[in-house]
Protein backbone atom coordinates (compact mmCIF):
# COMPACT_ATOMS: atom_id res chain seq x y z
CA UNK A 1 0.00 0.00 0.00
CA UNK A 2 1.93 3.06 -0.71
CA UNK A 3 -0.39 6.75 -0.31
CA UNK A 4 -1.99 7.76 2.16
CA UNK A 5 -4.56 10.67 1.70
CA UNK A 6 -4.87 13.37 4.69
CA UNK A 7 -6.83 16.41 4.60
CA UNK A 8 -6.01 18.14 8.33
CA UNK A 9 -9.16 20.23 8.97
CA UNK A 10 -10.06 20.62 12.44
CA UNK A 11 -14.15 21.09 12.34
CA UNK A 12 -16.30 22.52 14.45
CA UNK A 13 -18.80 20.26 16.01
CA UNK A 14 -16.98 16.91 15.79
CA UNK A 15 -17.94 14.73 19.04
CA UNK A 16 -16.19 11.44 21.08
CA UNK A 17 -12.59 11.77 22.67
CA UNK A 18 -11.35 9.25 20.35
CA UNK A 19 -12.75 11.23 17.07
CA UNK A 20 -10.87 14.41 18.47
CA UNK A 21 -7.82 12.52 19.56
CA UNK A 22 -7.30 11.09 16.22
CA UNK A 23 -8.03 14.55 14.61
CA UNK A 24 -5.03 16.06 17.16
CA UNK A 25 -2.89 13.26 16.22
CA UNK A 26 -3.15 13.70 12.06
CA UNK A 27 -2.76 17.57 12.90
CA UNK A 28 0.63 17.04 14.73
CA UNK A 29 1.79 15.04 12.45
CA UNK A 30 1.63 16.89 9.23
CA UNK A 31 3.04 20.14 12.08
CA UNK A 32 5.83 18.63 12.60
CA UNK A 33 6.53 17.52 8.67
CA UNK A 34 5.93 21.06 7.86
CA UNK A 35 8.37 22.39 10.31
CA UNK A 36 11.20 19.97 9.56
CA UNK A 37 10.43 20.50 5.71
CA UNK A 38 13.29 21.85 3.48
CA UNK A 39 13.73 23.13 -0.27
CA UNK A 40 15.11 20.39 -2.23
CA UNK A 41 17.14 23.21 -4.16
CA UNK A 42 18.59 24.69 -0.11
CA UNK A 43 19.41 20.42 0.42
CA UNK A 44 21.01 20.12 -3.50
CA UNK A 45 23.73 22.86 -2.49
CA UNK A 46 23.98 21.48 0.85
CA UNK A 47 27.85 20.39 1.12
CA UNK A 48 26.52 18.12 3.95
CA UNK A 49 23.93 16.45 1.83
CA UNK A 50 25.17 12.73 1.44
CA UNK A 51 26.00 12.01 -2.79
CA UNK A 52 23.27 9.08 -2.54
CA UNK A 53 20.80 11.46 -1.54
CA UNK A 54 21.72 14.50 -3.72
CA UNK A 55 21.35 12.04 -7.11
CA UNK A 56 18.06 11.35 -5.83
CA UNK A 57 16.55 14.82 -5.28
CA UNK A 58 17.81 15.76 -8.47
CA UNK A 59 15.91 13.25 -10.31
CA UNK A 60 12.88 13.94 -8.02
CA UNK A 61 13.13 17.76 -9.07
CA UNK A 62 13.44 17.20 -12.55
CA UNK A 63 10.44 14.65 -12.71
CA UNK A 64 8.38 17.98 -10.96
CA UNK A 65 8.86 19.62 -13.47
CA UNK A 66 8.51 17.13 -16.05
CA UNK A 67 5.08 16.92 -14.58
CA UNK A 68 3.79 20.53 -14.35
CA UNK A 69 5.64 21.22 -17.93
CA UNK A 70 4.65 17.74 -19.86
CA UNK A 71 1.91 16.21 -18.12
CA UNK A 72 -0.41 19.36 -17.18
CA UNK A 73 -0.50 18.77 -13.78
CA UNK A 74 -0.17 21.55 -10.84
CA UNK A 75 2.42 23.90 -10.82
CA UNK A 76 2.68 24.06 -6.94
CA UNK A 77 5.05 23.57 -4.52
CA UNK A 78 4.28 20.16 -3.53
CA UNK A 79 7.40 17.66 -3.90
CA UNK A 80 9.50 20.66 -3.90
CA UNK A 81 10.89 20.18 -0.07
CA UNK A 82 12.88 17.34 1.47
CA UNK A 83 11.58 15.91 4.71
CA UNK A 84 14.52 13.44 6.55
CA UNK A 85 12.39 11.16 8.26
CA UNK A 86 13.11 9.40 11.95
CA UNK A 87 11.56 6.56 10.51
CA UNK A 88 11.44 3.91 7.83
CA UNK A 89 7.64 4.99 6.91
CA UNK A 90 5.98 8.29 7.06
CA UNK A 91 2.54 6.45 8.37
CA UNK A 92 0.75 2.95 8.91
CA UNK A 93 -2.96 2.99 7.31
CA UNK A 94 -4.92 0.64 9.38
CA UNK A 95 -7.62 -1.69 7.46
CA UNK A 96 -10.35 -3.35 9.29
CA UNK A 97 -13.54 -5.89 7.79
CA UNK A 98 -16.45 -7.84 9.57
CA UNK A 99 -15.06 -11.09 10.73
CA UNK A 100 -17.07 -12.69 7.73
CA UNK A 101 -17.72 -9.99 5.50
CA UNK A 102 -15.24 -8.45 2.79
CA UNK A 103 -16.72 -4.57 3.19
CA UNK A 104 -14.35 -2.39 4.72
CA UNK A 105 -15.17 -0.76 7.99
CA UNK A 106 -15.09 2.74 6.47
CA UNK A 107 -13.85 6.52 7.90
CA UNK A 108 -15.16 9.60 6.90
CA UNK A 109 -13.15 12.90 6.17
CA UNK A 110 -13.70 16.76 5.58
CA UNK A 111 -12.88 17.08 2.16
CA UNK A 112 -11.65 13.77 1.70
CA UNK A 113 -14.91 11.92 2.20
CA UNK A 114 -14.77 8.20 2.89
CA UNK A 115 -11.56 5.82 2.84
CA UNK A 116 -11.10 2.54 4.15
CA UNK A 117 -8.87 3.17 6.47
CA UNK A 118 -7.41 4.98 9.31
CA UNK A 119 -3.86 6.40 8.63
CA UNK A 120 -1.24 7.20 11.68
CA UNK A 121 1.96 8.97 11.82
CA UNK A 122 2.98 6.76 14.93
CA UNK A 123 3.57 2.82 14.67
CA UNK A 124 2.08 2.49 18.48
CA UNK A 125 -1.05 4.50 17.66
CA UNK A 126 -2.02 2.10 14.72
CA UNK A 127 -1.07 -0.75 16.57
CA UNK A 128 -3.21 0.48 19.16
CA UNK A 129 -6.21 0.87 17.01
CA UNK A 130 -5.67 -2.80 15.19
CA UNK A 131 -5.64 -3.78 18.65
CA UNK A 132 -9.28 -2.43 19.62
CA UNK A 133 -11.18 -2.97 16.36
CA UNK A 134 -9.94 -6.84 16.62
CA UNK A 135 -11.08 -7.04 20.19
CA UNK A 136 -13.77 -5.93 19.07
CA UNK A 137 -14.09 -8.96 16.57
CA UNK A 138 -13.00 -7.45 13.21
CA UNK A 139 -10.16 -8.60 10.72
CA UNK A 140 -7.24 -6.30 10.77
CA UNK A 141 -4.48 -5.28 8.36
CA UNK A 142 -1.49 -2.71 8.95
CA UNK A 143 -0.01 -1.11 5.32
CA UNK A 144 3.42 1.07 5.48
CA UNK A 145 3.31 4.32 3.74
CA UNK A 146 5.98 5.42 2.15
CA UNK A 147 4.39 8.66 0.80
CA UNK A 148 0.92 10.41 1.15
CA UNK A 149 -0.94 13.52 -0.07
CA UNK A 150 -2.99 16.33 1.37
CA UNK A 151 -5.24 16.85 -2.00
CA UNK A 152 -3.09 20.36 -2.14
CA UNK A 153 -3.77 21.41 1.07
CA UNK A 154 -0.52 21.79 1.54
CA UNK A 155 2.71 21.57 -0.17
CA UNK A 156 3.16 17.95 -0.08
CA UNK A 157 7.42 16.96 0.23
CA UNK A 158 9.76 14.38 -1.34
CA UNK A 159 10.25 12.12 2.09
CA UNK A 160 13.35 10.18 2.68
CA UNK A 161 11.45 7.08 2.42
CA UNK A 162 10.81 7.48 -1.06
CA UNK A 163 14.63 7.57 -1.80
CA UNK A 164 15.14 4.07 -1.97
CA UNK A 165 12.54 3.34 -4.59
CA UNK A 166 13.97 3.25 -8.50
CA UNK A 167 13.69 6.54 -10.90
CA UNK A 168 10.32 5.46 -12.37
CA UNK A 169 8.59 4.22 -8.79
CA UNK A 170 10.07 7.86 -7.86
CA UNK A 171 8.75 9.60 -10.25
CA UNK A 172 5.65 8.17 -10.88
CA UNK A 173 4.26 8.40 -7.20
CA UNK A 174 5.44 12.43 -7.66
CA UNK A 175 3.07 12.05 -10.86
CA UNK A 176 0.13 10.00 -9.06
CA UNK A 177 -0.33 11.74 -6.08
CA UNK A 178 0.10 15.31 -8.47
CA UNK A 179 -2.79 13.86 -10.63
CA UNK A 180 -5.16 13.67 -6.78
CA UNK A 181 -4.11 17.58 -6.63
CA UNK A 182 -5.51 17.99 -10.44
CA UNK A 183 -8.75 16.08 -9.73
CA UNK A 184 -10.53 14.05 -7.04
CA UNK A 185 -13.65 12.45 -6.35
CA UNK A 186 -15.37 12.22 -2.78
CA UNK A 187 -16.20 8.97 -1.81
CA UNK A 188 -14.87 6.95 -4.79
CA UNK A 189 -11.68 5.44 -4.28
CA UNK A 190 -11.37 2.93 -6.70
CA UNK A 191 -12.38 6.03 -9.14
CA UNK A 192 -9.48 8.21 -8.06
CA UNK A 193 -7.04 5.74 -7.56
CA UNK A 194 -7.37 4.48 -10.91
CA UNK A 195 -7.57 7.64 -12.50
CA UNK A 196 -3.90 8.77 -10.97
CA UNK A 197 -2.42 4.99 -11.61
CA UNK A 198 -3.15 5.79 -15.01
CA UNK A 199 -1.55 9.25 -15.22
CA UNK A 200 1.56 7.48 -13.15
CA UNK A 201 1.68 4.97 -15.64
CA UNK A 202 1.43 6.91 -19.42
CA UNK A 203 3.70 10.07 -17.12
CA UNK A 204 6.42 7.20 -16.69
CA UNK A 205 6.33 6.29 -20.32
CA UNK A 206 6.31 10.16 -21.12
CA UNK A 207 8.88 10.76 -18.72
CA UNK A 208 11.17 7.89 -19.95
CA UNK A 209 10.54 8.82 -23.71
CA UNK A 210 11.83 12.75 -23.07
CA UNK A 211 14.99 10.68 -21.53
CA UNK A 212 15.82 8.73 -24.59
CA UNK A 213 14.85 5.75 -22.69
CA UNK A 214 12.79 2.60 -23.89
CA UNK A 215 9.40 1.76 -22.50
CA UNK A 216 9.34 0.23 -19.04
CA UNK A 217 9.44 -3.21 -19.18
CA UNK A 218 6.21 -4.88 -19.23
CA UNK A 219 6.64 -6.95 -15.78
CA UNK A 220 3.35 -5.54 -14.59
CA UNK A 221 1.61 -8.41 -15.87
CA UNK A 222 2.43 -10.66 -12.67
CA UNK A 223 1.22 -7.47 -10.43
CA UNK A 224 -2.25 -8.09 -12.83
CA UNK A 225 -2.06 -11.43 -12.34
CA UNK A 226 -2.01 -11.96 -8.78
CA UNK A 227 -4.13 -9.01 -8.24
CA UNK A 228 -7.20 -10.79 -10.05
CA UNK A 229 -6.38 -13.92 -8.05
CA UNK A 230 -7.20 -11.77 -4.87
CA UNK A 231 -10.00 -10.16 -6.44
CA UNK A 232 -11.59 -13.61 -7.14
CA UNK A 233 -10.82 -14.55 -3.61
CA UNK A 234 -12.80 -11.39 -2.22
CA UNK A 235 -15.62 -12.56 -4.36
CA UNK A 236 -15.51 -16.09 -3.40
CA UNK A 237 -15.23 -15.15 -0.04
CA UNK A 238 -18.46 -12.86 -0.50
CA UNK A 239 -20.51 -15.45 -1.86
CA UNK A 240 -19.42 -17.81 1.52
CA UNK A 241 -20.26 -15.45 3.77
CA UNK A 242 -23.83 -14.91 2.41
CA UNK A 243 -24.21 -18.60 3.03
CA UNK A 244 -26.52 -19.62 5.84
CA UNK A 245 -23.94 -21.59 8.28
CA UNK A 246 -23.46 -21.00 12.06
CA UNK A 247 -20.34 -18.58 13.11
CA UNK A 248 -18.11 -21.74 13.77
CA UNK A 249 -18.94 -23.51 10.44
CA UNK A 250 -18.31 -20.27 8.28
CA UNK A 251 -15.04 -19.55 10.34
CA UNK A 252 -14.14 -23.32 9.23
CA UNK A 253 -14.60 -22.61 5.57
CA UNK A 254 -13.09 -19.31 5.56
CA UNK A 255 -9.55 -20.76 7.34
CA UNK A 256 -10.00 -23.56 4.46
CA UNK A 257 -10.86 -21.30 1.77
CA UNK A 258 -7.40 -19.21 2.70
CA UNK A 259 -5.30 -22.69 2.77
CA UNK A 260 -6.25 -23.61 -0.27
CA UNK A 261 -5.63 -19.91 -1.40
CA UNK A 262 -2.46 -20.34 -0.03
CA UNK A 263 -1.94 -23.86 -1.59
CA UNK A 264 -2.38 -22.34 -5.13
CA UNK A 265 -0.07 -19.46 -4.37
CA UNK A 266 3.10 -22.08 -4.91
CA UNK A 267 1.64 -22.90 -7.78
CA UNK A 268 0.73 -19.69 -9.94
CA UNK A 269 4.38 -18.59 -8.42
CA UNK A 270 5.70 -21.60 -10.19
CA UNK A 271 3.57 -20.86 -13.80
CA UNK A 272 2.53 -18.03 -14.23
CA UNK A 273 5.16 -16.01 -12.30
CA UNK A 274 7.58 -17.97 -13.49
CA UNK A 275 9.50 -18.40 -9.64
CA UNK A 276 8.89 -14.80 -9.55
CA UNK A 277 8.81 -14.09 -5.32
CA UNK A 278 7.63 -10.40 -5.24
CA UNK A 279 4.54 -11.54 -3.26
CA UNK A 280 6.38 -14.05 -1.01
CA UNK A 281 6.19 -11.60 2.16
CA UNK A 282 2.79 -10.93 1.77
CA UNK A 283 1.92 -14.25 1.72
CA UNK A 284 4.32 -15.08 4.29
CA UNK A 285 1.74 -12.98 6.66
CA UNK A 286 -1.72 -13.64 8.71
CA UNK A 287 -4.21 -13.35 6.22
CA UNK A 288 -7.83 -12.17 6.31
CA UNK A 289 -10.72 -10.03 4.52
CA UNK A 290 -8.75 -6.86 5.87
CA UNK A 291 -5.58 -7.91 3.78
CA UNK A 292 -7.46 -8.24 1.01
CA UNK A 293 -8.89 -4.42 0.90
CA UNK A 294 -5.93 -2.59 -1.00
CA UNK A 295 -6.15 -4.85 -3.89
CA UNK A 296 -8.24 -3.63 -6.99
CA UNK A 297 -8.40 0.05 -5.77
CA UNK A 298 -5.63 1.08 -8.16
CA UNK A 299 -6.17 -0.54 -11.22
CA UNK A 300 -10.49 -1.56 -11.18
CA UNK A 301 -10.91 1.26 -13.94
CA UNK A 302 -7.06 1.94 -15.11
CA UNK A 303 -8.29 0.49 -18.83
CA UNK A 304 -11.28 2.88 -18.83
CA UNK A 305 -8.86 5.72 -18.43
CA UNK A 306 -6.34 4.38 -20.78
CA UNK A 307 -9.69 4.49 -23.45
CA UNK A 308 -10.22 7.75 -22.84
CA UNK A 309 -6.70 9.07 -23.14
CA UNK A 310 -6.70 7.79 -26.58
CA UNK A 311 -10.36 9.27 -26.92
CA UNK A 312 -8.93 12.51 -25.59
CA UNK A 313 -6.53 12.05 -28.63
CA UNK A 314 -3.83 11.64 -26.15
CA UNK A 315 -3.51 15.18 -25.39
CA UNK A 316 -3.34 15.53 -21.57
CA UNK A 317 -6.30 18.80 -21.74
CA UNK A 318 -8.68 17.56 -23.17
CA UNK A 319 -7.90 14.31 -21.12
CA UNK A 320 -8.54 15.96 -17.78
CA UNK A 321 -11.54 17.70 -18.44
CA UNK A 322 -13.10 14.52 -19.36
CA UNK A 323 -12.11 12.77 -16.37
CA UNK A 324 -13.33 16.14 -14.79
CA UNK A 325 -16.73 15.71 -16.89
CA UNK A 326 -16.79 12.04 -15.91
CA UNK A 327 -16.13 12.90 -11.89
CA UNK A 328 -19.16 14.97 -11.97
CA UNK A 329 -21.70 12.77 -12.99
CA UNK A 330 -24.00 10.44 -10.25
CA UNK A 331 -21.99 7.59 -9.10
CA UNK A 332 -24.20 5.38 -10.96
CA UNK A 333 -24.01 7.09 -14.26
CA UNK A 334 -20.63 6.85 -13.61
CA UNK A 335 -19.93 3.66 -13.48
CA UNK A 336 -22.09 2.81 -16.76
CA UNK A 337 -19.91 5.17 -18.66
CA UNK A 338 -16.98 3.49 -17.24
CA UNK A 339 -17.88 0.14 -17.46
CA UNK A 340 -18.60 1.17 -21.32
CA UNK A 341 -14.80 2.39 -21.50
CA UNK A 342 -14.03 -1.12 -21.33
CA UNK A 343 -15.75 -2.37 -24.05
Amino acid sequence: MRPILIVVLLIAGLTGCRTLGYYAHVAHGQATLLAQRRPVAEVLHDPATPERVRLRLALSSQARRFASDALGLPDNRSYTYYVALDRPWVAWNVFATPVFSVAPVTHCFPIAGCVAYRGYFRKDLADREAARLRAGGDDVALGEVPAYSTLGWFADPILSSMLYWDDDTLAGTIFHELAHQKFYVKDDTAFNESYASFVEDEGVREWRRSRGLPPPEGDDAVDRSFTLRVLALREQLGRLYAEPMDAAAMGVAKAETFEVFRGDYLAWRANVARGDRRYDRWMAKPLNNATLLPFGLYDTWKPAFAELFERSDRQWPVFFARVAALGGRPAAQRTRELQALLR
